[in-house]
């Protein structure tokens, strides 16, 4: 197998040495000494820093930059400026090597400082306009002062990957499950792979030939893709295991041709006595902190429950139950994030005032503002909250051809409740105790086949009994449902709508700070 060949670095480094204010530079060695060096890398004629796919090696463009590292922690940065690499090292350690990181032109996560920061780490996801090269090595001779010039090979840390892409998209293919964040250790001279959240690598956009830089990890058996703008989801087929170095030709073949549907659009719902429509979206909302992203939920009878309690700003899993208005935008209340606990309801008020509702203002309150991974992945694109007249409406005014309009039930053995859209017919699928705020959750069992393939399949949305959660405390999860409306109440509450096995409320108000689900619709017009 051919291997993925860094060209080797010859490094003559020149140095002029000047002396620095103590106070200004951290000291490891006692040196207090600014270097400033001249990097020659022979043999790539200053090329740009890019990898060749037929022969797997690497060569250097104006811009890059490499990291040095002494004495434990760093110590500068050099850059290319066509012919070389140039910059100021701080207090290198006297008789030890210098250590060279060339890290794909990624900008380091942490802010560095020269002769304190002993680690860093990079992302190297998006890899749509340049393959992020990871590269290490220490130099062969040992710095004394007086040395002008030193020597090495950078030894490459991940490998040339190629990927076969057909997809239906236009925008750029994104594959999961892979490592794609170094840690660099200064002080002990390593370079860590690892998965900074569901492990995305970008690929560019269109069918064909693709190549990637993937770290070191186990063989996979397989995953998940979807284009960037979440409307077609799709798979990856198995890639054996990723080793340093390594230059894979074989093509891995990813498909990613299957339209995400993130609407109901077999059946709209009329909201008013004006006649608009809407849809609603293909599950609930969802939010996973680590990595600031929102999503409907897979299925429409998912719902996270007890996980709830997790809630915080750095929490890897997802949560559904959410404070009144926490967005994630700044519009004026005190608490605005997703993951906020308090539990007083004037931190949640509407761009800072207890008379708005999430869609005045600026609408940023609403979180149907933000960018949904499988619902366009656009801010601002038209989802929303139904008000509570329109809730109301939907549950018990609307005309359908039916005269249906929702009906208690349980579907995947999940309780809640079934909305039927205005151009439901009855011989569709038969319901018992329909239009009844007082049926019981038994009156209808659905099971999850019959769902997808004849009540999702014709329009029918489906709202699980996610519960409520208050603080970190998760309450009735599997037998209540609450969801939000965008409209206030009162000086403390806002409105939303509650169901439980024997009761439906389109038209309840609770105070701003409890956690409740969210369901988005967009305009059917």
């Amino acid at each position: 197998m051919k291997k993925l060949s860094i060209i080797a670095a010859s490094l003559a480094l020149l140095m002029a040495m000047t002396q620095c204010k103590k106070e200004e530079q951290p000291t490891s060695s006692g040196q207090n000494n600014v270097v400033s060096i001249t990097l020659d890398i022979k043999g790539n004629g200053g090329t740009r820093m890019d990898v060749n796919t037929t022969t797997g090696e690497v060569a250097y463009a104006t811009g890059d930059i490499v990291y040095v590292a002494s004495g434990g922690h760093y110590v500068g940065t050099l850059t290319h400026n066509g012919t070389h690499f140039s910059g100021t090292i701080t207090d290198p350690e006297v008789g030890a090597p210098l250590h060279f990181y060339f890290l794909g032109n990624v900008a380091p996560a942490e802010t560095l400082t020269a002769g304190t920061t002993t680690t860093c780490s990079v992302v190297i996801s998006d890899q749509t306009e340049h393959l992020p090269v990871i590269e290490y090595a220490p130099s062969n001779e040992t710095y004394t002062e007086g040395v002008t010039s030193f020597t090495s090979h950078l030894l490459n840390k991940c490998a040339l990957v190629k990927f076969n892409v057909t997809t239906s998209s236009e925008v750029a293919t994104c594959i999961t499950g892979f490592n794609n964040k170094v840690t660099v250790d200064f002080g002990e001279n390593t370079v860590t792979p690892s998965q900074e959240g569901t492990g995305i690598i970008k690929l560019p956009a269109g069918s064909g030939e693709k190549w990637a830089i993937l770290l070191p990890q186990a063989a996979i058996q397989g995953g998940s893709a979807y284009s960037e703008d979440g409307e077609y989801t799709g798979t990856y087929a198995a890639v054996p295991a990723v080793i340093s170095n390594g230059y894979l030709t074989t093509g891995i073949v990813v498909t990613v041709t299957t339209k995400v549907n993130p609407e109901v659009h077999v059946g709209a719902f009329t909201i008013n006595t004006n006649g608009d429509q809407v849809y609603f979206s293909q599950g609930n909302l969802q939010y996973q902190a680590s990595t600031n992203t929102w999503r409907f939920a897979e299925h429409q009878y998912d719902y996270i429950g007890e996980a709830n309690s997790n809630i915080s700003s750095s929490y890897s899993g997802w949560i559904d139950l959410f404070g009144w208005g926490t967005s994630g935008y700044d519009h004026g209340a005190v608490c605005y994030q997703p993951w906020s606990t308090s539990t007083s309801y004037s931190d949640y008020n509407a761009y800072g005032s207890e008379s708005y509702n999430l869609y005045d203002g600026n609408g940023q309150a609403d979180w149907g503002y933000n960018a949904i991974a499988n619902g366009g992945n656009t801010a601002n694109s038209g989802w929303r909250t139904l008000t509570q007249p329109e809730w109301d409406y939907v549950f018990n005014i609307r005309n359908t051809t039916s005269g249906i309009r929702y009906a208690k039930a349980t579907v995947n053995d999940v309780n809640g409740v079934v909305l039927l859209p205005n151009n439901w017919t009855a011989d569709i699928y038969a319901l018992n105790n329909t239009n009844s705020s007082g049926a019981n959750y038994t009156s209808n069992t659905i099971s999850a086949t019959d769902w997808a393939n004849t009540l999702e399949a014709n329009g029918a949305v489906f709202l699980p009994a996610a519960g409520y959660r208050n603080g970190t405390s998760v309450n009735s999860a599997g037998s209540d449902g609450y969801y939000w409306s965008s409209s206030y109440s009162g000086f403390s509450g806002a409105y939303y709508v509650e169901f439980y096995s024997t009761n439906l409320n389109a038209g309840k108000s609770n105070v701003r700070q409890c956690g409740q689900s969210v369901r988005l619709v967009r305009s059917a017009q």
